[in-house]
């Protein structure tokens, strides 16, 4: 079968495709082999370099550490997600002085690199006399820039979904920011859900910018241990086992994803079931009325 835009491939395509596949695979194999080979060449994978986890101190340190990114993170996501279903209302408002003014933020932090953000809120905001801290400047940062990219998901998710939506509501009498929170947000952010949990991965991926304003993340962390002489300057070693601890929270968070996915399909399931069998009764009513009504006559 062929579509519009693509026609199905035969025999001879797919098995070029295979082989292409085969292909690709060999050469990822071969340079990580390569990778791991320099590393085992150089000593990286030397008892010395990694004793240091060894150390409950050490231990002790790192989990603090990830405590410190996971804080950075639920703080950014929380008000990153509220920032931007604040300002997607905001740019589908009905007065143009309020579009503007939230179009003007939006755009200005999404063209605004992350990283000048946290220069910006811990190095010059205190040459204006505001007092900051490194975890105040990344939470703003981490906010100010992933809450403007999710502003325009959500404002791409209500856009799509059916006008019927937000007639219905108006034509019960709700007002256009009770339409907008109780209505098309909702649906919104279960219509978006993958997409806005691909930015939260950005955003915990993003935390690690912070150890350029010194707080104590997990890269922090991971650095200060690789320049200690006294562990034989793992910086290699080091910097794996915090790249492993990332993909392992990012791991979590993309499961927490597919498992919101699932439910939100179970949910929507139960919905229709639900609905089916309340359209079949009304339907076997009105049969059962019909007919009752016809027998007497």
């Amino acid at each position: 079968m062929s579509t519009v835009l693509f026609d199905t491939p035969g025999p001879k395509a797919r098995a070029r495709h295979r082989i292409y596949a085969v292909l690709g695979i060999l050469v990822v194999a071969a340079l990580i082999a390569f990778i791991v080979y320099r590393f085992v060449d150089s000593g990286q994978f030397a008892g010395r370099k990694w004793e240091w986890l060894q150390y409950s101190q050490v231990q002790s340190d790192l989990a603090n550490a990830v405590l410190a990114t996971v804080k950075a993170f639920a703080l950014g996501a929380v008000l990153a997600i509220v920032f931007g279903a604040v300002f997607a209302a905001g740019r589908l408002s009905d007065h143009a002085w309020v579009r503007g003014i939230c179009t003007f933020v939006v755009e200005f932090f999404r063209a605004i690199p992350l990283l000048i953000l946290m220069f910006l809120f811990y190095y010059g905001l205190p040459t204006l006399g505001i007092d900051t801290s490194p975890l105040f400047a990344v939470v703003l940062g981490l906010t100010l820039y992933n809450g403007s990219v999710l502003a325009e998901v959500f404002r791409a998710g209500i856009q799509s979904l059916p006008k019927g939506q937000s007639e219905a509501a108006y034509a019960l009498g709700m007002r256009k920011t009770q339409v907008m929170f109780t209505v098309l947000l909702p649906q919104a952010l279960r219509a978006m859900l993958p997409t806005i949990i691909s930015q939260l991965v950005v955003l915990l991926k993003d935390t690690a910018l912070g150890f350029l304003v010194t707080y104590p993340e997990l890269l922090y962390y991971a650095r200060y241990i690789g320049s200690q002489g006294a562990f034989g300057r793992p910086i290699v070693p080091s910097t794996l086992v915090a790249a492993a601890i990332y993909i392992a929270m990012c791991l979590l968070l993309t499961a927490l994803a597919t498992y919101l996915e699932r439910r939100n399909r179970r949910s929507k399931k139960h919905i229709d079931t639900d609905a089916g069998i309340e359209q079949a009764g009304l339907s076997a009513a009105a049969s059962s009325n019909v007919l009752g009504g016809a027998g007497p006559a």
